[in-house]
């Protein structure tokens, strides 16, 4: 199955075009300056930026509905920004500050929300698969109508978790979409190289669970193809799967140079193909959005992000009484009667 081509859009209204281009935008200028504060060394540990990624997270959240879940890899910050998370409580975490998510502890693969629903990133490759699974378990048992989101990459697709993920899901038909953002490397190996079979999408098969392309750097063409995976699951149609092409711009982390591939492979996606620009253009042409419109949008993006990173600053280091806390589950009094 081909990728999705740009030509024929579904019917969106210019405010959500707007909002679309102010959630990516969101997302490119809060990971920019997050890539600024690593090299200032105020971001410790590993630090994987989403740059160029950011159509499949704001497509697939436009398909979504309030009580949904979503857990993902460590390339995070994206999902968080999407789903609706304090940009200030984000950049915090990432600088290991008492006013993060994850109070300073969890860094930036390891933060969560309860009331956003984001089960959080998660180092170990292919992990969240069964714990996306296992969100949609509970999703089935309670009869809530609600659908998770599982989100991993095309070398975590070759993990053996996610395969026992599929034949689980589609035994007890759960309420999960498999999203796949197949940013064509692997860390530093191109899909070609690790990946026996290019459509991955197709791996589903021999579980009866359908699957679909998607044009990633299309944040139209992921809503649609979103819209059309959510419809299936809460209709108790079973788990659905999206590998969702897309591209990153930048290294797998802050740590690499990305040898691997040509400046001017980077420089051709990110001129012909880029999500955010894409979006722009359609503002434009439609004559939804003036230049200085979207000028002015650039400048409150830029303020949210500049504030965030002012409060990670000058938000405190977490009290040593912290590497005691959030360890073990309380106790539950037992009864007797």
């Amino acid at each position: 199955m081909a990728t999705r081509k740009s030509a024929a859009k579904p019917n969106v209204s210019a405010d959500e075009l707007k909002k679309y281009y102010h959630d990516m935008l969101l997302i490119r200028r809060f990971e920019e300056k997050a890539g600024q504060l690593y090299g200032m060394g105020l971001i410790g540990g590993f630090c994987h930026l989403y740059i160029g990624q950011e159509a499949v997270v704001v497509g697939l959240e436009a398909a979504a509905e309030e009580g949904d879940k979503r857990v993902t890899s460590y390339r995070d910050h994206g999902h968080m920004l999407a789903c609706g998370m304090d940009p200030n409580g984000v950049m915090a975490e990432l600088t290991g500050r008492e006013g993060g998510y994850s109070k300073g502890k969890g860094g930036s693969m390891h933060m969560f929300s309860k009331e956003k629903h984001f089960y959080g990133g998660h180092g170990i490759v292919g992990a969240q698969v069964p714990i996306g699974t296992g969100l949609a378990f509970a999703d089935k048992y309670l009869e809530n109508d609600r659908v998770s989101f599982a989100y991993f990459g095309d070398g975590a697709a070759n993990q053996g978790q996610v395969y026992e993920s599929f034949n689980m899901a589609a035994i007890w038909k759960l309420p999960v979409i498999f999203v796949i953002e197949n940013n064509q490397y692997a860390m530093g190996t191109a899909q070609k190289r690790s990946t026996s079979s290019a459509e991955i999408y197709k791996r589903g098969e021999p579980f009866g669970i359908p699957g679909q392309l998607v044009d990633g750097m299309d944040v139209l063409a992921v809503k649609e193809a979103g819209e059309k995976a959510v419809a299936h699951c809460r209709s108790g149609e079973g788990p659905y799967i999206l590998e969702v092409k897309t591209y990153r711009y930048r290294g797998h982390s802050m740590s690499d140079p990305a040898k691997y591939r040509t400046r001017e492979e980077v420089q051709n996606m990110r001129e012909k193909h880029d999500p955010i620009e894409n979006i722009r253009q359609m503002l434009v042409d439609g004559k939804h959005a003036s230049e200085e419109d979207l000028k002015e949008i650039d400048k409150t993006i830029k303020d949210i992000v500049n504030k965030s990173a002012d409060f990670a600053k000058e938000s405190p280091e977490p009290a040593l009484e912290e590497l005691w806390t959030d360890i073990y589950a309380e106790e539950i009094p037992q009864n007797n009667a």
